[in-house]
């Protein structure tokens, strides 16, 4: 069963923001790190900087010699990492690479030519030049370096969904970058039959298929060994009948000695431009997965079924708390991947006031990335939602309430959902905006159905056209 089975969520992996785990199985995706870096939103952000971390001082204990602290590091990385993803061994796991892989690939990492020669400056590197590592064990180690961000995250999203967490479990060990030590501490952590489990964000997991060592060897490596043959005229040239040259792939592989890591790793070292053009485009083919790869049930069904519990669900405080759901995950799926890890009643001001919910911005493209970087008065780094099921109309207090919330830090664009809203309700956000106290974008029900139908052949493109609209209406409202 499903995390969202075993605590009957009833939602979709579309209206969820973690991957929606078996825990019994190991589900075929994976952490890759390279991706990671490249995702631009604060549980990334601080991911990365975790394992950059790492990597950094592993890789500064083994250039000055301090094999056994390097070792010690390094052995941590086989503890278990509970995110039951991976391509399962012996059974189904989430069970790490264990001491002895650990060990193995700590002793062909100090044989490495990657190492000697410094060209390998990132962890995702160990599995195009270190024997013996492959997707499965970069992922695991990833966990384990991130295992805290990773703890966080599950809390916030229990907390969101109200599943319930067990206090004082071991968290096991995990990379403090403050202290450059990995540590333990008791923490509440979910826990299911006897078995920590952690939550990750669908935002940051991929197939991990791309940043592969054939990918490099194929498409790069052996590309420019066909060019440099060509230059030199080797004896490995040929003509087409029209008298074009051209040198295959098959006669270098079989004219080269064997092209394993090692010798990837000493081509590297001769060509290194080849090794960042690899780098740099193989990000560019990474997909975000989409929320159909994870969910067997399609688009459309799962959109008009969301649609009709909306249509369900009356008006009124007595059925706020359905609503705010609701909500959540319609604006979930409508908003994915540019809108995650939404966390529910987030508390500031010491707790003086609460948001419904809040967004990190994902954005790599659209409207709450362009938005910010067009208009220095917005700063966007997180998205305020307030829900409000009310039978009669909202008015002032409630864009009072919502953009009282705003700050440069924190950010100034927020989404007022509620069911229906006054003719001149533009009007009261448009006062907002040009008082220079945020953007207010209100939402109501047809607005969301609207989304709802036109997405399965749009994606976020229809939640963001009404966005923009409402934007442009607020904007030059007079």
């Amino acid at each position: 069963m499903k995390i969202s089975e075993i605590y009957n969520l009833k939602k979709s992996q579309y209206e969820l923001d973690f991957v929606d785990i078996n825990p019994d199985i190991d589900i075929p995706l994976f952490l890759d790190p390279y991706y990671i870096s490249k995702c631009d939103f604060p549980f990334a952000i601080n991911a990365y900087e975790s394992i950059r971390s790492y990597f950094e001082f592993l890789l500064a204990l083994l250039k000055g010699k301090k094999i056994e602290q390097a070792r010690e590091l390094f052995s941590y990385l086989g503890e278990s990492n509970d995110i039951c993803m991976g391509m399962s061994r012996d059974k189904p796991s989430g069970h790490g690479m264990g001491p002895k892989d650990t060990d193995a690939i700590f002793k062909k990492l100090l044989k490495s030519q990657a190492i000697r020669s410094g060209i390998m400056e990132d962890i995702e590197d160990f599995r195009i030049f270190v024997p013996n590592v492959d997707r499965d064990k970069v992922s695991d180690m990833t966990a384990n370096i991130i295992k805290i961000h990773l703890i966080n995250y599950t809390r916030e999203q229990c907390e969101l969904h109200n599943i319930p967490l067990i206090q004082n479990v071991p968290s096991g060990m995990y990379w403090n970058l403050k202290t450059k030590k990995w540590e333990n501490q008791y923490v509440d952590r979910l826990v299911i039959d006897n078995k920590p489990i952690l939550l990750v964000p669908k935002r940051i997991v991929s197939f991990t298929d791309k940043y592969t060592t054939n990918e490099y060897k194929q498409h790069f490596v052996l590309n420019y060994l066909q060019n440099e043959h060509l230059r030199m005229g080797s004896s490995l040239v040929k003509k087409y009948k029209s008298g074009e040259k051209y040198v295959t792939k098959k006669s270098i592989l079989e004219d080269e000695p064997i092209i394993d890591k090692e010798y990837l790793a000493r081509f590297t070292e001769a060509h290194p431009e080849v090794f960042q053009d690899f780098k740099k485009k193989t990000v560019n083919k990474i997909d975000k997965i989409e929320g159909s790869v994870l969910e067997e049930v399609d688009a459309v069904e799962i959109c008009n079924y969301l649609i009709s519990k909306l249509e369900s669900i009356p008006s009124g405080t007595q059925n706020a708390s359905n609503y705010h759901n609701l909500i959540i995950g319609i604006l979930e799926l409508l908003f994915y991947p540019n809108l995650s890890s939404p966390k529910k009643e987030k508390e500031i001001h010491e707790g003086r006031k609460r948001i419904d919910i809040m967004f990190n911005n994902s954005s790599e493209t659209g409207f709450f990335f362009t938005t910010p970087n067009h208009n220095i008065a917005l700063p966007c780094p997180f998205v305020f939602v307030e829900c409000k099921n009310y039978t009669g109309e909202v008015s002032n207090p409630e864009i009072d309430q919502l953009s009282g919330r705003f700050s440069n830090r924190r950010g100034r664009i927020g989404i007022l959902a509620c069911r229906n809203f006054e003719k001149d309700f533009i009007k009261r956000c448009a006062d907002t905006y040009e008082d220079e106290r945020g953007l207010v974008i209100p939402i109501g029900d047809d607005d969301l159905k609207n989304a709802l139908r036109n997405y399965p052949q749009q994606g976020v493109e229809a939640i963001e056209q009404i966005i923009q609209k409402k934007y442009e209406q607020i904007t030059f409202e007079k």
